[in-house]
């Protein structure tokens, strides 16, 4: 992840302000918001707009894919190329729902808040899909998740938890 970040940082730097960095890498998927606070790392750029940029661009593409991954799915599996992704996909995100499927909304809000590796607003969403949750609902709850995941990652990324101590 570091070095994707990084050559992204590299290419875009001068040329588009830093927090439209932060929200571009917030924005793919993989990288998402944990991407976007080590990009602001790489830039050394202050904590509030940085996290405002990386919760905004976390969660861009969430309404669209709370709205249209089925049918995007549905459609992928029509073609020649793209047929066999969206099981992949699916199936790579079922084997992380177990929260989900325990505690519904709450376990969407602990999935997307805790920053870890293969969690965050894009799997949450498609899980939200999966589950059948309620798409607007799942947009408040996936989005107090990235406001938490970004809250965590920016008091550890910058510093604040060991100037408290």
């Amino acid at each position: 992840m570091s070095s994707a970040v990084h050559a992204i940082v590299s290419a875009l730097s001068g040329k588009i302000h830093y927090t439209f960095i932060v929200a571009l890498v917030s924005m793919i998927p993989l990288l998402e918001l944990r991407g976007s606070i080590l990009a602001a790392g790489f830039m050394s750029v202050p904590f509030l707009p940085t996290y405002i940029a990386a919760v905004i661009g976390n969660m861009i593409p969430i309404p669209f894919i709370l709205l249209f991954i089925e049918k995007i799915f549905e459609w992928m599996t029509t073609t020649k190329h793209f047929h066999k992704i969206p099981d992949k996909i699916q199936e790579k995100a079922m084997k992380k729902s177990a929260q989900i499927e325990k505690y519904g909304y709450w376990g969407l809000f602990l999935f997307v808040a805790i920053p870890l590796p293969g969690t965050g607003a894009w799997t949450g969403s498609l899980l939200a899909v999966l589950f059948r949750l309620k798409p607007l609902k799942s947009f408040f709850v996936i989005f107090l998740g990235v406001a938490t995941a970004g809250l965590i990652m920016s008091l550890i990324s910058f510093g604040i938890i060991g100037n408290i101590i």
